[in-house]
């Protein structure tokens, strides 16, 4: 005698799935919380979750964190995550987008540095605002740094240079 076994709890999350779901809101909670106060406002959070940011630097005890990170876990499950996840991604692309920039303007002080006059040149060329005789003292005392074996101290204002004068 076979008797049909209602199927609503194949359709149904296991625990382990919604444990994990939790954490993952958990972790995405504790990511904004990490974030500074002015990428933190480009999220559309809600009142509550804003409180349970605000409350969550107030906290010192060890355990009580761990509580009020499974709260903040919990009011995320109201949050629009879609849009959060949205704004998550364009923070990446833009902070993507910088370390390219500096990424470029560390190979132009390196290549300034060991080309010397001949890289000032394709440099100004590219960027005509440059103050050329400040960015060749620069390149100068960063080679002769670099041939004595002193710390990078010129190097480092080469790049500021680069760096204010690309704009970045």
């Amino acid at each position: 005698m076979t008797q049909d076994i209602p199927t609503d709890f194949d359709e149904r999350p296991s625990k382990s799935q919604l444990k994990r779901e939790m954490h993952a809101l958990q972790t995405l909670g504790e990511q904004i919380i990490a974030m500074t106060p002015s990428e933190r406002a480009r999220f559309p959070l809600s009142e509550d979750m804003l409180a349970a940011v605000e409350e969550t630097g107030r906290i010192r005890s060890h355990e009580g964190r761990r509580r009020h990170m499974q709260y903040v876990g919990k009011l995320m499950r109201r949050e629009d995550l879609d849009a959060i996840q949205a704004v998550f991604d364009k923070i990446e692309q833009e902070n993507r987008h910088r370390d390219l920039a500096f990424h470029r303007l560390e190979k132009w002080r390196d290549r300034l540095i060991e080309e010397g006059d001949d890289a000032v040149e394709a440099f100004i060329e590219e960027h005509p605002k440059a103050d050329r005789q400040a960015l060749r003292q620069l390149v100068r005392n960063a080679k002769s740094e670099r041939e004595r074996g002193k710390p990078p101290a010129n190097a480092r204002k080469l790049f500021k240079l680069i760096r204010d004068t690309a704009g970045l």
